[in-house]
């Protein structure tokens, strides 16, 4: 009987080891999870903010191609149905939400008013920090979300910061 309990202590000692094992690599897999789906919102950030930059610029020069003096949307809204105008015109598919946060986007006000462009209200550091495109150039090593702004400039200027 004696050589029966030995056993037994051995196999609990093993099938406690295991368990140790399976959760530090279960853990690890919830790391390598999630910071893919960060790098994906990351991705879907860069795509939004710059499709929401081009609206605004298509938006803006379509008033300054009907005589008025390149107004600036007040919301989202305004993007995708442009108020100016009693038919339906769009210049976005949709008022997108940040994808970072999954809320409102912070608006970078324009002259005259409205918003000339849109940034994160995220504080956290981006994973991606070098390797952008020329027009991107100027997100390498930002600190925060926060920096990386989408926005169509005052005088044409369609650059980011």
């Amino acid at each position: 009987m004696r050589a029966r309990r030995g056993q037994r202590g051995f196999a609990y000692a093993w099938v406690l080891m295991m368990v140790l094992v399976m959760g530090i690599y279960l853990a690890e897999l919830g790391d390598v999870w999630q910071t893919r789906i960060r790098r994906a919102r990351e991705e879907q950030l860069l795509q939004v903010g710059d499709e929401i930059r081009r609206a605004i610029k298509a938006y803006t020069e379509q008033d300054a191609g009907q005589g008025g003096g390149g107004q600036y949307p007040k919301t989202l809204d305004d993007l995708v149905q442009d108020p100016r105008v009693p038919f339906a015109r769009r210049f976005l598919r949709k008022a997108y939400k940040d994808p970072i946060t999954g809320e409102d986007w912070s608006y970078i006000g324009a002259p005259g008013g409205g918003f000339m462009g849109v940034y994160s209200k995220s504080n956290d550091k981006p994973l991606k920090q070098w390797g952008f495109t020329a027009q991107y150039a100027s997100f390498t090593d930002k600190p925060s979300y926060q920096e990386w702004k989408f926005a169509h400039w005052p005088g044409g200027g369609s650059r980011t910061r």
